[in-house]
């Protein structure tokens, strides 16, 4: 065990759920899921001071504290805990790692109880619908009818948009951030070519991989391609512009390595520590096949029936998950007559943007929370964390 903490919320561990009964998007049946979730503060006796944080891409449910094994601080520990921006004093804070995913969730690595093997290529697409839906049967496993607020950026943003156009009566406030709607054309081209380099790895044997021998130079170069997307031409230049990381060695075959190339060699050779090739695969997919109305038939009737107010927040110098397409969100949203505050931050980071220490955002979403927290208590509701 870590003896020694550096996150405010101090120690904490994740814990498993074993679900009964669950049918995909395009039909498969599992007969159980496993939905791996961290829970933060106290539940009130009327249980709705819940936030439900969805995590993007490479995340999993350990949003913030210290891991008392691993040590991992928590991806948004930033953000999350004692009188942050999400105010674990105030709030029950819920963030699972999504199915599909590798880090205690049901996906390719877990056992298929059909053939008592991993998964693997057999597991089937999952979709961000089905990820919210194993998200509500987790709350309703932990008594829970309504979120207050549901929070997250990238792929956690179209998460909260799911949570909000299919459980209107279950959420209060949604706040979207970095996403949007569906993917464009370059965003899924971005997507394809990092499973390619996956799927062209030759250790990836169809997805029937060993744990000795994993495709983990095509996981690495997708990474190092994803990472190049997640960060803005400024900060690029700023951090690293031309510098050379080193003088030649020997066994370099040219004589000028770049200070960028040893960090998104970094950026490959840590993910693939703690990331599975499939998952990736299948996530990112899930990604490219969303579409906020997908499934819906009349998406006017629906959108019209959602009752959450709408935080919707972009990022100037996001070039993947561009402000237009939060924006485009937000016309939407605003046809129908819906509640939104739209903030588009000029901050240099990227869409890499939500997940580093960005003070702006933070003061965004306390004052977001603050303000229906106190209207709502003005009104009789109940919200203390008691």
């Amino acid at each position: 065990m870590v003896k020694k903490y550096y996150s405010d919320v101090g120690f904490v561990s994740t814990q498993t759920v074993r679900l009964p009964g669950f049918e995909t998007t395009f039909g498969y049946q599992f007969p159980y899921v496993d939905i791996n979730y961290l829970t933060l503060g106290n539940l009130n006796k009327e249980k709705n001071n819940v936030i439900l944080v969805t995590h993007a891409l490479s995340g999993n449910a350990l949003v913030a504290g210290q891991d008392k094994e691993t040590g991992a601080i928590g991806w948004w520990d930033d953000y999350v805990g004692p009188n942050k921006a999400i105010d674990t004093n105030r709030f029950f804070v819920i963030c699972s790692n999504v199915i599909g995913g590798c880090n205690g969730s049901t996906g390719p690595t877990s056992i298929n109880p059909k053939t008592n093997r991993p998964y693997n290529m057999e597991f089937p697409p999952i979709t961000i619908q089905d990820m919210v839906k194993a998200q509500s049967l987790l709350l309703e496993y932990l008594g829970i009818e309504k979120i207050f607020a549901v929070i997250g950026g990238s792929m956690g943003g179209m998460q909260a948009l799911t949570w909000a156009l299919h459980y209107p009566e279950k959420v209060h406030l949604c706040i979207p951030i970095a996403t949007c709607m569906a993917h464009s054309a370059m965003q899924i081209a971005f997507n394809e070519v990092g499973r390619q380099a996956i799927m062209s790895d030759p250790n990836w044997n169809q997805g029937n991989y060993t744990p000795d021998k994993r495709p983990e130079h095509g996981l690495a170069v997708a990474r190092m391609i994803g990472h190049i997307t997640y960060l803005s031409a400024e900060i690029m230049e700023k951090k690293f512009g031309r510098k050379p990381q080193r003088n030649p060695e020997p066994s370099d075959i040219f004589p000028i390595f770049f200070s960028v190339e040893s960090y998104l060699q970094y950026q490959g050779e840590s993910f693939v520590k703690r990331f599975d090739p499939n998952s990736y695969l299948y996530i990112t997919k899930a990604l490219d096949m969303f579409d906020w109305f997908q499934n819906i038939e009349n998406p006017d009737v629906a959108i019209r029936n959602i009752k959450s107010k709408f935080l919707v927040i972009s990022f100037q110098s996001d070039w993947l998950y561009p402000p237009e397409q939060s924006r485009q969100i937000v016309k939407l949203l605003k046809r129908a007559n819906k509640s939104v505050t739209y903030m588009n931050l000029n901050t240099p980071y990227g869409h890499d943007s939500f997940l580093i220490p960005n003070k702006e955002l933070s003061t965004i979403i306390d004052s977001f929370l603050d303000l229906e927290f106190n209207q709502l208590t003005k009104n009789g509701v109940n919200l203390n964390a008691i």
